[in-house]
């Protein structure tokens, strides 16, 4: 696929389309979608965070872009297996309408989202600086020109359909870890081709992308890498708040780091940020990390 392709594709998993309801839920709207191809047949769960964005954001008026979003990762779901989305409204107020959505595979969630909308308003301003020194994204690399060279094929053909152009500012930790053991990177992002201006799909493109390597902070800080044998890493959880309107085709600034790493949990924190500085979202992710000798 070339990165049109890859953009086109992302458009198309996050169209969602209206479906029956299913028995074991209690939500009053329903949507199907698919899934993305991941050679480990395994959803990304950037995915389904995004289809759950564009979910719950159809029973809500235009007008009340998404602010907020906390999730659950409850089971691993299946690249060939439809997902079922059902809506919930649990309130529509004179400012805010919050929805609770539950992802379902063969009767069953494989993720849990409580997510807000707000009515544009006028309200203080202030947000954290960009973090200074950083290098152009055009003078970063690509990741999949990075692991290019690397045997393996598995991450390669993953990189390579990924809808997002990721650059990294520090070395790559696919196969070692070089450096300092430091608990934080940066990452430049944007989708690899033009995007729509729609703010639903545009916040819904960066909950995709907020899932990428959120860990890999706490992994840098103990000197990990990602095939470093009997590594053990899974997605818990996963909270977004949304400052400003995005445009996903524009580059973005990543700044992750770790905060914590305890009882077999790491926790990674990231600020995105506009290339002008502003800052457009902040994301926390908590994990499993185990090393199993």
């Amino acid at each position: 696929m070339n990165h049109a392709e890859n953009v086109a594709e992302l458009y198309s998993i996050l169209q969602l389309t209206p479906t029956d309801p299913i028995h074991v839920s209690q939500e009053s709207e329903f949507f199907l979608g698919r899934s993305q191809f991941k050679p480990d047949g395994r959803v990304f769960g950037g995915q389904v965070l995004a289809q759950c964005v564009m979910a719950a954001g159809a029973t809500v008026d235009p007008g009340r872009p998404i602010h907020s979003l906390h999730g659950y990762f409850l089971r691993s779901g299946d690249v060939h297996e439809p997902i079922v989305f059902g809506v919930e409204n649990l309130r529509d107020g004179r400012s805010f309408s919050a929805r609770r959505v539950h992802a379902y595979q063969k009767n069953a969630p494989i993720m849990s989202v409580m997510a807000s909308f707000q009515l544009e308003q006028d309200g203080f301003e202030h947000h954290d600086v960009m973090p200074e020194g950083m290098p152009d994204p055009e003078d970063c690399p690509e990741i999949k020109d990075v692991v290019s060279g690397l045997d393996l094929p598995h991450v390669q053909e993953w990189l390579v359909k990924r809808p997002f152009d990721v650059r990294p500012v520090e070395p790559p930790i696919y196969l070692d870890h070089s450096g300092q053991n430091a608990s934080q990177q940066h990452v430049w992002i944007r989708v690899s081709a033009e995007f729509p201006t729609d703010p639903l799909l545009n916040a819904a493109a960066l909950a995709y992308a907020s899932d990428f390597n959120l860990l890999e902070p706490a992994m840098r800080r103990h000197g990990l890498a990602w095939q470093r044998p009997g590594l053990r890493l899974a997605s818990l959880d996963h909270a977004m708040w949304w400052h400003r309107r995005v445009q996903a085709d524009e580059w973005m600034l990543y700044a992750q780091n770790s905060p914590s790493t305890e009882g077999g949990r790491a926790l990674g924190v990231g600020r995105v940020f506009s290339r002008r500085g502003e800052l457009l979202a902040t994301v926390a992710q908590q994990g499993m990390m185990r090393l199993k000798e």
